[in-house]
């Protein structure tokens, strides 16, 4: 399970101008979560069991091949990044809304999806962010939990791989998410801790988080 962070969201790190900013925005974020009760936070910690990074880990390698994805799972993919690209993050909304279970945004309680991803992103418009989704989509996947309850889709491959295991092809891979900087901090932390996107086998989009 996660380490008892209500929320964690790091827009923009792989821009120069936001480089050193991954822990000062931790913390401005932690302090937005803290009119949680203790009941709360009980309630996020059972919601997180299902995306918990070493058990991720034991379900594979990465996977590059969009074709093994369910028909279901590949159509939000798609809705995902088409929707990204429009530049406007209202055109999310949609698929937000047909999720089976509320999407999982952050590890604390938000009144709007759409507001709450804006005031996340560097530009304040969502944009930003919607760059950060598109990325972490286009990189390989694992599948975790195949035929359980639990079965998602996990993008990117990096939050189900040890990173001190990373090849130099794949480190490359990395860096087209995140900075140098980040990787280091990563490593100390023991595993990939910046934004990840999970859809569930009937399509549904379950998450979009960031944090350790």
């Amino acid at each position: 399970m996660f380490a008892n962070v209500h929320i964690a969201s790091f827009p923009g790190l792989r821009f120069a101008p936001r480089r050193c900013c991954f822990r000062a925005a931790l913390a401005l974020v932690l302090m937005g979560s803290s009119y949680q009760t203790a009941q709360a936070a009980q309630n996020v910690k059972t919601e997180t069991v299902i995306i918990e990074p070493s058990e991720a880990s034991r379900d594979g390698a990465a996977i590059y091949d969009l074709s093994s994805l369910p028909a279901s799972v590949a159509a939000t993919r798609n809705a995902l990044i088409k929707a990204a690209r429009t530049g406007d993050v209202e055109a999310l909304r949609p698929i937000y809304d047909r999720a089976q279970a509320p999407t999982m945004l952050s590890f604390g309680e938000i009144e709007d999806p759409i507001t709450f991803l804006k005031l996340t992103s560097g530009d304040q418009e969502g944009r930003e962010i919607l760059a950060i989704l598109i990325e972490v989509l286009e990189a390989g996947f694992i599948h975790r939990g195949a035929g359980t309850s639990e079965e998602v889709f996990i993008w990117p491959y990096f939050y189900g791989v040890p990173l001190d295991t990373l090849t130099p092809a794949q480190e490359v891979e990395l860096f087209e998410i995140v900075t140098a900087h980040d990787l280091e901090d990563m490593r100390l932390f023991g595993a990939y801790n910046f934004y990840r996107v999970g859809i569930a086998p009937d399509g549904s989009w379950a998450f979009f988080v960031a944090g350790d």
